[in-house]
């Protein structure tokens, strides 16, 4: 039996990845805050989005290749940011640069990744984005850009959407902070997944590479209180006019949910606007972000491409978001269960399902590029400022 037999679907990574790593590190992968009702929400709104199949379209293959910034990209979908990703399950970063690479797709290396930007970098050959919790300190910020610039990540990704820590109640109740857990119950968890420490043994103990140098080395104590005094998690306006000045390549906005703050970013020269509710890992009372999607590409027009994110499963859930309006859709928890299914190769499979989806979704609608699916619509949901037909 192939692979593709076997996990022909993402949930099938899903189950095998619960089993294969420890308790409090799905919960940190899995939850969302408060009663999850924005994470069912995230879900079941792109499942509410209708597409028209075709007929008699003659022979297609669809060309799922994009271009953002000058650059050519193979699909329309690429690596979320996603912290702690080699607590997760130990080497994950490498898996998904090195897959990213391989697939010509981006991967976004987050602040908070067990990778630094400089051994990410040679791994990622060009591919990466840089994603960045806003620090306070001026020297800091700059040291950080520079050291992206320095091993070819191109685009800067500035997170927004996270002004206070959410409560995630479910990390909490076992006892998952902002560092990685060492108490008993959470080594008896460990123990108990034989796998995931014979990752844990090639790889070494996580560690926040990109924030030692500033923290003191790897002192997973001092971590949380660098995080609380050092990092801004409520940057102003003038905070991104500055990156903009400072970063001289694309730079995106993420967490943006209102046409307004769109307008916002388009009018101090952001070249992206990252639609996302952060997973729905922040606001429970925050809506879907692919109901907000549509206003957004309204307001904004061509001045600003959309990054979009959150709630996606599959590659038709790729195809709704591009139809309507995103030029680039990231995942985060679907390819950190291909790594932790199947070690380095589930990478390279979750590409796979992802591209062989989207290409099959493609061909029942008649597809032959991303920008034929906005006219697959069965109902092109409303766009806010404008009353419904009747």
């Amino acid at each position: 039996m192939t692979r593709d037999d076997r996990y022909p679907g993402l949930d099938d990574l899903a189950a095998r990845a619960r089993r294969r790593i420890p308790h409090f590190a799905w919960e940190y992968l899995d939850s969302g805050t408060g009663a999850e009702r924005a994470l069912r929400r995230n879900v079941e709104a792109l499942q509410r989005i209708l597409m028209w199949p075709a007929i008699n379209a003659g022979r297609i293959a669809p060309d799922l290749s994009v271009t953002l910034w000058g650059r050519r990209y193979a699909m329309p979908f690429g690596v979320a940011p996603v912290g702690l990703g080699g607590l997760i399950w130990p080497g994950a970063e490498k898996a998904l640069a090195r897959a990213a690479a391989r697939a010509n797709i981006p991967y976004v290396l987050s602040t908070v990744a067990c990778m630094g930007p400089e051994a990410a970098g040679r791994l990622a050959d060009g591919w990466g984005w840089f994603q960045l919790y806003p620090p306070r300190d001026p020297e800091i910020r700059e040291d950080l850009l520079a050291r992206a610039r320095a091993n070819g990540w191109s685009v800067l990704v500035v997170t927004v959407d996270v002004p206070v820590g959410s409560r995630r109640e479910r990390q909490r109740r076992v006892g998952l902070r902002l560092r990685p857990p060492t108490g008993p119950r959470h080594l008896l968890d460990m123990l108990r997944r034989p796998a995931w420490l014979a990752a844990l043994a090639r790889h070494g103990r996580p560690r926040f590479w990109t924030l030692e140098p500033y923290i003191g080395g790897p002192d997973l104590k001092a971590f949380g209180t660098f995080m609380a005094r050092e990092v801004d998690m409520t940057p102003s306006w003038d905070y991104i006019a500055e990156l903009r000045d400072l970063w001289h390549g694309p730079l995106v906005v993420k967490g943006v949910l209102r046409p307004e703050d769109a307008e916002r970013c388009v009018a101090l020269g952001v070249d992206g606007i990252g639609v996302s509710n952060h997973g729905a890992r922040q606001f429970d009372a925050a809506p879907a972000a692919i109901d907000c999607l549509p206003a957004i590409r309204a307001a904004v027009g061509q001045r600003a491409r959309i990054i979009f994110d959150s709630g996606l499963r599959g590659g038709l859930d790729i195809a709704r978001a591009l139809a309507l309006g995103a030029d680039m859709c990231l995942l985060g928890r679907a390819f950190i269960w291909g790594v932790a299914a199947l070690g380095a190769p589930g990478a390279d499979h979750v590409v796979r399902l992802l591209s062989d989806d989207l290409t099959n979704a493609m061909i029942q609608m008649g597809a032959a590029g991303p920008a034929d699916l906005p006219g697959r619509l069965v109902a092109p949901p409303p766009v806010a400022g404008q009353r419904p037909p009747g």
